[in-house]
């Protein structure tokens, strides 16, 4: 069982691994997109292309999260998240980048349509509304996750007892 452990874990790092790849990929790309801008003529073209790598910039920060909470979560504390406390700061942390990756697209996509293509509206009020739920969504979530903590105070304690395996 403890070799199956151990391969879950490395599966996991591999994985993390792979993020950390997409992300820097998507900085180069960002660099790349806000370089052609800095060397180009200044104007409404070159305030969308630098809103363009804001939003991929947002996409590596997503990446790099996703990769930080893999490695914390599964490889490093090498914990089964199960208690309430460990699904509500793992799914914090992965809301918390989504929800602000997702509102800097909506932002990117708003200046798109607004200049390019007013039908694409449509959509941005659509994304920025979902932004919303999942924002008022992860607030519930949230909310009730603490009254099942409450319950399992052991869980809490446990959890915080872990924290130091990434702090140092």
């Amino acid at each position: 069982m403890k070799k199956l452990l151990l391969a879950f874990g490395a599966v996991h790092a591999l994985i993390a691994l792979l993020f950390t790849a997409g992300a820097l990929f998507l900085i180069v790309i960002s660099a790349r997109i806000g370089w052609d801008a800095a060397t180009g003529e200044l104007g409404l073209a070159t305030a969308q292309q630098v809103i363009e790598a804001i939003g991929i910039l947002a996409a590596a920060v997503v990446a790099l999260q996703i990769a930080e909470t893999i490695i914390e979560e599964e490889v490093v504390r090498d914990a089964d998240i199960s208690a309430p406390t460990r699904v509500r700061r793992f799914l914090s942390r992965f809301f918390v980048v989504v929800v602000v990756a997702l509102a800097i697209e909506g932002l990117v996509a708003t200046f798109h349509a607004v200049h390019d293509d007013l039908a694409g509206l449509v959509y941005v009020a659509a994304l920025v509304a979902s932004v919303g739920l999942l924002l008022a969504a992860w607030g519930v979530f949230v909310h009730l996750n603490r009254s099942a903590e409450e319950l399992e105070p052991e869980a809490m304690q446990k959890a915080q007892a872990e924290d130091h395996k990434v702090q140092a």
